[in-house]
């Protein structure tokens, strides 16, 4: 499930989940969802870049995003939990030809936001 957001410049595919069944696993429909997400951002919505946020521990995805040309540019403090943090991966898009996207954080930072989920 993904999205495109942002103004301006930060006009950008945004990847809210991905997830496979586990009877699908290894049949590369996790690449085959990222790679429809990309394309849709660069040719259709014309956006500048594709970003996501991963579990630091997921070491299977980080993998995944790596070989399909993702990067990490940031470190975040508790995103998934008060004990596990995340990582904001970015890959840019045609459109981001001076590569004004790429802008890596030195630190980790901590989100000031929470969700809120009501039953």
């Amino acid at each position: 499930m993904g999205k495109v957001e942002g103004q301006g410049e930060s006009w950008h595919g945004h990847v809210t989940t991905v997830s496979v069944a586990s009877e699908f696993s290894g049949n590369k429909s996790a690449k085959k969802l990222m790679n429809l997400l990309e394309d849709i951002s660069d040719k259709i919505d014309k956006a500048y870049f594709v970003d996501l946020f991963v579990r630091a521990s997921n070491t299977p995805a980080i993998k995944m995003y790596e070989k399909l040309g993702y990067i990490v540019y940031r470190r975040v403090i508790r995103y998934y939990s008060a004990k596990e943090g995340g990582l904001g991966e970015l890959k840019l898009l045609s459109r981001d030809v001076e590569k004004k996207s790429v802008v890596p954080l030195n630190q980790p930072i901590t989100l000031k936001f929470k969700y809120v989920f009501l039953d």
